[in-house]
């Protein structure tokens, strides 16, 4: 009986141990910058939004990011980093949060709105605009 009961509490923590680890996805995509400043504000909005970890290359303009997707997800991160002036291939930055971002920190808008108009879920890309609206209008009150 004592057997049984521990082999019982054994096999839960297995599954629970499987399901925590199940649940930690990582995912890279690009994200439009140019420097250090762009490295720390593309890093921050990430975390912000609810990766657990996050590392962006000015080489390669490659953004990888660890994420529970319990809590958040790739298409939450993009847009949060579009939000604070970043183009990414999930979602594109507003006009004035671009402007708002430091001169080093211009990039050549052009080759990353392409690779947005080639995104393969136009619904996403219809909830992220709505999502600027409401964020928007939420913030006009």
């Amino acid at each position: 009986m004592k057997a049984l009961r521990i082999f019982s509490i054994a096999t839960l923590f297995m599954a629970v141990g499987t399901f925590a680890v199940a649940q930690t996805k990582t995912e890279t995509f690009k994200v439009s910058g140019n420097c250090g400043m762009c490295k720390t504000k593309i890093e921050k909005a990430a975390k912000d939004a609810g990766a657990k970890d996050a590392s962006w290359d000015a080489d390669t303009k490659n953004l990888t990011v660890t994420y529970k997707s319990s809590t958040t997800n790739t298409a939450k991160i993009q847009e949060n980093i579009a939000y604070v002036g970043y183009d990414n291939v999930g979602a594109t930055a507003t006009t004035e949060a671009y402007d708002k971002l430091h001169g080093c920190c211009k990039y050549e808008r052009t080759a990353v709105a392409t690779d947005v108009a080639k995104a393969d879920c136009p619904v996403m890309m219809v909830r992220i605009a709505a999502k600027r609206t409401e964020r928007k209008w939420t913030a006009a009150k």
